[in-house]
């Protein structure tokens, strides 16, 4: 027996991954579109582990013919905050790849494969694309399971997470328990891309959670955004702030706003928690610069709190409204938005903000116009702009017995759904887009259509 249950011990030791969280696409540095595309691969060893080498394999699958070809060495950033083991956060570029083409890239440990997979690179912008969207997610749910089941069916060309990504105060042990276990197969061949909500970066005291805003670790988004106080303050140990700094480096707080250019839309990340200061000229002025210079056909904005809800839950809290003048001025299409766990759609909208009222806000008062001649099937043009609540993407429901009842509704409100958890499904093709809200069972429960 004893010799036995030393085979079987020394076959698992064999057979241990040596990852603790494997590969996973992530945008990284690539802002704009590409001759020659780029992804970002990221994955988490514990400390000590190296010779790491990343190959990747261009074209289908079913392509005899082609080799692999090494792509530069990964480097990598050391994890070690309190209540944690240390561990590493490797990054390796996977370049070469042609737009909208199907390619395989594997990891190596000293020279023997440990992963390999596949995905497809980003779309050029005379390619269509489709994109899902669910938020206030990784919950550790039953239904955060079936959306993600649902998403995976869709096969997206990339997946947005409008906020609130793992519950409940993003910390690192609830990457490992609540995201990773679920989302890890759909990551490795899917990008990612992702807002911060209140759960991932509202709570700044890392006294009470030292191995919160693992946000700031995890993820590699452009860091074009803006350097302004109001997105770095922290509050904590010394000790605790030094060590968070150290592991998040250059990501913080940079990487809470970003911009980036899919197929031929242009997409705007925010931090919308309330300690950003929206209301300041040069954070506005930075919006409307970021909007103006794009010439891609379709504009969409992604946060986390959305300015126009109807849900008794979280009504009041309205202040990204603020930026509306800017976003119409842009020519925004559509705003994603979580924060409300359920699905709510608006008319085509334009808002104007009564007199500005003194910080902090909450509540925000003012006078829209409504395009109710526009129902996404008939009449395709919006005049105004669209704004989602996709926030039924796991955790529980808000608010169920508003759906049916229309008399709840703001006016703004067109579509409103808490019966059921879902996400958003949007193909993009041309001047063309259609958006469909799937249910956790694979119910479409909306659909609407907009043309240019």
């Amino acid at each position: 027996m004893r010799v036995l249950a030393l085979l079987v011990c020394s076959l698992a030791l064999e057979a241990a991954s040596p990852f603790l969280v494997e590969p996973y696409l992530q945008i990284g540095d690539a802002r704009g579109l590409q001759k020659s595309e780029t992804f970002a691969l990221l994955w988490h060893t514990p400390e000590g582990s190296g010779g790491w080498t990343v190959e990747v394999k261009a074209g289908p699958v079913w392509k005899k013919g082609i080799g692999w070809k090494k792509m530069p060495p990964p480097a990598s950033r050391r994890v070690a905050v309190s209540g944690i083991e240390p561990h590493l956060v490797w990054r390796a570029a996977l370049a070469g790849l042609a737009p909208g083409e199907e390619f395989q890239y594997r990891v190596l440990e000293d020279g023997k494969q440990v992963f390999i997979s596949r995905a497809r690179a980003r779309k050029s912008a005379a390619q269509p694309y489709r994109f899902v969207a669910f938020g206030d997610c990784a919950a550790g749910t039953e239904d955060q399971k079936q959306v993600a089941a649902q998403a995976a069916k869709q096969d997206p060309d990339f997946v947005f997470i409008p906020g609130d990504i793992v519950y409940t105060r993003g910390r690192i042990a609830e990457y490992r328990q609540k995201f990773y276990p679920v989302y890890g197969p759909m990551l490795a061949s899917t990008l990612f891309v992702a807002a911060v909500g209140n759960h991932d970066a509202g709570n700044r005291d890392l006294s009470s959670s030292p191995d919160g805003l693992a946000y700031f670790y995890y993820w590699a988004q452009p860091l074009n955004g803006p350097a302004h106080s109001s997105f770095a303050s922290l509050e904590g140990p010394e000790e605790a702030r030094n060590a968070f700094r150290a592991a998040a480096g250059v990501n913080f707080p940079r990487m809470a706003n970003f911009s980036f250019d899919y197929g031929n839309s242009h997409w705007l990340i925010l931090d919308s928690n309330p300690y950003a200061e929206w209301s300041d000229a040069s954070l506005r002025k930075w919006i409307a610069d970021d909007l103006a210079a794009t010439r891609a056909s379709w504009k969409f904005v992604g946060f986390h709190h959305p300015g126009f809800n109807s849900s008794r839950t979280h009504f009041e809290d309205q202040w990204m409204r603020a930026l509306s003048d800017v976003f119409e001025a842009g020519g925004v299409d559509v705003v994603i938005a979580g924060h409300v766990h359920n699905y709510q759609r608006t008319y085509p909208l334009t808002f104007r903000m009564a007199a500005a009222p003194p910080l902090p806000i909450r509540e925000v008062a003012g006078e829209w116009r409504l395009d109710k001649a526009y129902d996404g099937d008939k009449d395709t043009t919006p005049k105004g702009v669209i704004y989602l609540v996709t926030g039924a993407g796991g955790a529980r429901l808000y608010d169920p017995e508003q759906t049916g009842n229309r008399s709840s509704w703001k006016e703004f409100t067109a579509k409103f759904n808490s019966r059921v958890h879902s996400f958003t499904v949007a193909d993009i093709d041309g001047r063309a887009a259609e958006f469909r809200q799937i249910s956790a069972s694979g119910e479409t429960i909306d659909r609407f259509r907009i043309t240019k």
